[in-house]
């Protein structure tokens, strides 16, 4: 049996097309699977240069990005000078179409340039191996334009996700500042209103004192003193029990008015009203009136008198000669006002004296006995019906002016 291998035969029979170069890049031999391939014979080929062979992509001769000559070119040139084989990237070569000249397909390579060294270590052939890989590139696109598809869905539907959850999160995070800021403001309100109640029992509680300390420092005198004037005892005694009952039905009204008890309303004729006040009082100065007539307002007309005469006690106190009072219609508002020819009352202070217990320096020292609930307690009554009271601009003395709601003239 022969054992002597037909390198030849071989090398024509192979499945992988296949030619073999010189290392000046001359054809010298292509086995039947390239010439098959490429549709050439080997008088087409043999003792040819490879690139006056193959100089382009015949489907675009003149398009670098789809003739691959000079990364061929460069291949081949590594190999000579490296003696070593290179592997070419992906490489595309259209095929002229079977039955259709002038017609071409697309196609793609794999090719490999494997040196053939000599004795001496020097490169004596190069052999150019090439793999279609059309089809496997065309199912990769296939797949990777599938799973590009199902990605940009993924991700849209994740940044939609995404999107919505933000603003969840952000919708929430703007109510949980505003419910921050709100239980701030309610403590802040809170911690205020408990201030001011604990300042207002201090502030009671020493001015119930002095009339009590007085009521028992007399007592005490008429007991230990058998022989003293116990009428004069007992018209100081007498004061300090008036100034009590003054002062606990102050802290009443005020409890009623806290707590928003309403009082039965009615139509009240606020020049009656003043009318009727003025006759049921004894005034130590001159009154002056300028009032008009059928002046209507709805309210209690028990509390509305307690607003007067809290008004009339205020400017009794720190009038000098006369006070004047005047009731008109001022459409949509009834007003009454109160004015005296005293001292007066500073801008700054003008609302400061409806604060409760608040008393400035001339009543201290007009009233030491004054509780200063009087104007809070007729502001009070002037919300409660709707209305507004204030201290107003007067040339002389301090001018109290009321306003509600006007109802009509009867």
């Amino acid at each position: 049996m022969d054992s002597t291998v037909d390198c030849t035969a071989v090398f024509k029979s192979l499945v992988a097309p296949m030619q073999v170069l010189t290392p000046d890049f001359v054809v010298a031999a292509a086995n039947d699977s390239f010439l098959k391939l490429f549709g050439r014979s080997q008088a087409d080929l043999l003792g040819r240069d490879v690139f006056a062979v193959f100089p382009g992509n015949p489907s675009a001769p003149n398009d670098p990005d789809v003739q691959g000559a000079v990364r061929m070119r460069a291949s081949l040139e590594r190999v000579v000078a490296t003696g070593q084989r290179d592997t070419m990237a992906l490489q595309r070569y259209d095929i002229e179409a079977s039955g259709r000249p002038g017609m071409f397909e697309e196609r793609h390579w794999s090719a490999i340039n494997s040196p053939v060294l000599g004795p001496d270590g020097e490169v004596k052939l190069i052999v150019h191996s090439t793999e279609e890989v059309t089809d496997f590139l065309q199912e990769l696109r296939l797949f990777g334009e599938r799973d590009i598809t199902r990605a940009r869905s993924e991700l849209e539907a994740m940044r939609t996700g995404i999107y919505a959850r933000a603003r969840e999160l952000q919708e929430l995070n703007e109510e949980l500042k505003q419910a921050h800021r709100q239980h701030r403001q309610t403590a802040l309100m809170l911690r205020e209103v408990i201030e001011g109640q604990r300042r207002f029992v201090f502030d009671a509680s020493h001015d119930l004192r002095n009339p009590i300390t007085g009521l028992l420092t007399e007592l005490e005198v008429a007991i230990a003193e058998p022989d003293s004037d116990l009428p004069q005892i007992l018209r100081k005694m007498l004061r300090d029990a008036e100034r009590l009952n003054d002062i606990v039905n102050d802290l009443l009204e005020l409890a009623r008015l806290d707590a928003a008890r309403p009082a039965a309303t009615e139509l009240v004729d606020l020049t009656h009203l003043v009318i009727d006040e003025l006759e049921r009082r004894t005034l130590t100065v001159a009154v002056a009136t300028r009032l008009d007539e059928q002046v209507v307002v709805h309210g209690c007309r028990i509390r509305l008198a307690r607003l007067l005469d809290n008004l009339l006690a205020n400017a009794v106190r720190h009038t000098t000669t006369a006070i004047e009072i005047t009731v008109t219609a001022d459409p949509p508002d009834a007003v009454l006002e109160v004015i005296d020819d005293g001292p007066g009352i500073a801008p700054a202070d003008r609302e400061r004296i409806f604060e409760r217990l608040f008393r400035l320096d001339d009543a201290c020292r007009r009233d030491p006995g004054g509780s200063g609930l009087g104007l809070p307690i007729a502001r009070e009554i002037a919300h409660t019906y709707g209305g507004r009271l204030y201290a107003a601009d007067h040339p002389t003395g301090a001018r109290f002016v009321l306003r509600l709601p006007l109802v009509g003239r009867r």
